[in-house]
């Protein structure tokens, strides 16, 4: 039980007996932290007895106070300001604390419970490699998937391909026309960023077609239709969903050189996935589901033949389901997809992570699976995101200027490596260190930074900045962990030592807490909760918060209190526990983000 869970407990139990026949109910007893400007370590809110004791906030706090202070031990003083009743830990609970927890490699974790989660995040389009603009969707799912992890959940990380559709002919085409049998092998490029070239060359003569067509006379929308290598894409389309033994060689053998791409990145970024979804294997699953709607009644069909959801009763619009020639549509596949993900884990729920631009696409999915009777529906969570820019503003594939994933990597990697030399921090390490120490750095950097923000806000994402020593980083937390490494180097402790070591002195610590010491040992009882937090409101932004404050805490601590010259072995022993803490708190909040955490930097 955490610590404010325990002060929620006994201010329930005071009011009990202070006030006995008042049914207060512990949702209407509010904890929170003492602001730093008042004495005292956590603050109950005294307003919300008030209308119903029928007595000052003063009043009551003081009789809850006193009980709390002469009844528990739990605390030491209290302090009445404004209608807040701030409370004082004594600081046996805090050195109990420590003792317990300090090389607990899984504190802030839940026991595990039957809960099935999946996460379903990434999902690109095998007709271009991974970008930029993928990387906040991958870094927040997984790290939402660890949080919901930590939190005792059954999780299945997901990644729904999308492997089918108008977008991967347009790749296809390019590639039939204009590359004269290219492989990855032939070219020396990576089989992601070979078959991406292709999406733009084809949006490149595209362009070219409508142009052409329109100063013959045609019409721009109509042009647009007309164009030849549109119209052979979806001739395209429509062979690959016949099954045309050609089209289906070409689209296999295509994808299968985007698919090592991804690997190699996905491998790259630590990123592993427990299941592989592909829309070429939901979309008849999804097109099944259309007909059965049709036959119950809940869908319509026009008489061109293409199947429409009404919505609007329920204030949204109608939706395309098919088209008239019988191709399904996106949201086919989702439908589809949606039931097999259910039938495969009988998840209790099921969270989307996808950009805010699909908003509405999410909720006409929910609802239409509602109106289905699919059981798949209730789980259905939509984790919003804003999307990312760079400095230059917004990135689009089809016209070749997005910042590819692996060029965004190299980038920071090389960000990382110029500024460890210019700060002649390179000495000690081997050459092969040195490389795995920039790219943890780089790595870590980026990592951090699109995650440190509120996913429901956009962001413009800067390299400097990121990497900043002194700013708002991982890297300035990779630097507080490094830096608590080589105290217990220089101690001689290791960073998991057996808590029998020190029950000699800390058993019976007797000297009082020092200011700087009582908050950071605050700051680490906390972790709990914040893990928790970030699971609930589906916010890994929380950790990065927390993980630079505690960063910062321990940076204060150190420069007022010394380890190595402490007053007393007791403080000393205390403060290598503190330390300790701290850096394994350091490493597990980072681990849930995918972010490592060097020894030495």
């Amino acid at each position: 039980m955490t610590l404010a869970a325990q002060i929620r407990s006994a201010t329930e139990d005071a009011l009990k007996h202070l006030f006995p026949g008042i049914d207060l109910s512990s949702a209407t007893i509010t904890i929170n932290q003492t602001k730093p400007e008042f004495n005292g370590d956590y603050t109950v809110v005294l307003f919300p007895f008030v209308k119903l004791l029928k007595q000052k906030p003063d009043v009551i706090g003081n009789d809850i106070g006193n009980y709390l202070v002469e009844k528990t031990e739990l605390f030491d003083t209290y302090e009445i300001v404004g209608g807040f009743l701030n409370l004082t830990i004594r600081d046996h609970f805090w050195i109990s604390f420590l003792l317990n927890q300090f090389n607990n490699r899984h504190y802030g974790e839940k026991a595990k419970q039957d809960r099935r989660i999946m996460v379903e995040f990434s999902s690109p389009n095998t007709n271009k490699p991974l970008h930029f603009g993928h990387l906040r969707n991958i870094f927040l799912g997984n790290g939402m998937s660890q949080v919901l992890k930590a939190n005792g959940n059954q999780v299945v990380k997901a990644n729904l391909v999308n492997d089918r559709g108008i977008h991967i002919c347009k790749s296809m085409i390019a590639w039939q026309r204009f590359a004269n049998g290219a492989t990855p092998q032939s070219t020396g490029i990576k089989g992601d960023h070979l078959v991406g070239d292709y999406y733009v060359k084809f949006n490149d003569v595209y362009k070219a077609e409508i142009t052409q067509l329109m100063e013959e006379g045609m019409d721009a929308e109509i042009a647009e239709k007309e164009a030849p290598i549109m119209k052979d894409t979806q001739k395209m389309l429509r062979d690959w969903e016949a099954g045309d033994k050609e089209v289906r060689s070409l689209w296999e053998t295509m994808n299968s050189w985007v698919y090592a791409g991804f690997d190699k990145t996905y491998e790259r970024m630590g990123i592993h996935f427990d299941k592989m979804y592909k829309e070429s294997q939901t979309y008849l699953l999804g097109k099944e589901i259309v007909l059965q709607g049709l036959q119950k009644g809940v869908l319509i069909k026009r008489n061109d033949g293409s199947v429409w959801v009404d919505l609007k009763d329920d204030g949204l619009d109608e939706k395309l389901l098919l088209r008239a020639d019988g191709t399904s549509v996106y949201i086919t596949q989702d439908l589809g997809t949606a039931k097999l993900k259910y039938n495969d884990y009988k998840l209790n729920q099921s969270i989307y992570v996808i950009a805010d631009e699909q908003n509405y696409h999410m909720q006409v999915l929910k609802l239409i699976l509602t109106k289905l009777g699919e059981p798949c529906a209730d789980g259905i969570y939509h984790l919003s995101y804003g999307m990312v820019e760079l400095p230059t503003g917004r990135m689009k594939s089809r016209e070749g200027t997005v910042v590819d994933a692996d060029d965004m990597i190299d980038e920071m990697i090389s960000l990382a490596k110029k500024q460890t030399e210019e700060a002649g921090k390179t000495e000690g390490f081997t050459p092969a260190e040195l490389e795995k120490l920039y790219e943890t750095i780089g790595l870590g950097a980026l990592k951090f930074y699109l995650l440190r923000v509120d996913p429901k806000k956009k962001m413009i994402f800067n390299p400097q900045e990121s990497i900043d020593l002194h700013g708002f980083t991982a890297t300035f937390i990779q630097y507080a962990h490094a830096r608590i490494c080589s105290i217990l180097r220089k101690e001689n402790v290791p960073l998991l030592p057996d808590s029998t070591n020190y029950q000699h002195f800390c058993k019976d610590h007797s000297q009082p807490l020092f200011p700087a010491e009582k908050k950071l040992i605050t700051a680490l009882e906390q972790y709990a909760v914040i893990v928790e937090d970030a699971a609930n409101e589906y916010n890994p932004s929380l950790l990065c918060n927390y993980a630079f404050q505690l960063a910062q805490l321990f940076n204060s601590f150190y420069d007022e209190h010394s380890i190595s010259k402490a007053e007393s072995e007791e403080k000393k022993c205390l403060r290598l526990m503190l330390i300790i803490m701290t850096a394994q708190i350091l490493r597990h909040s980072m681990n849930l983000l995918g972010i490592n955490l060097p020894e030495k930097m």
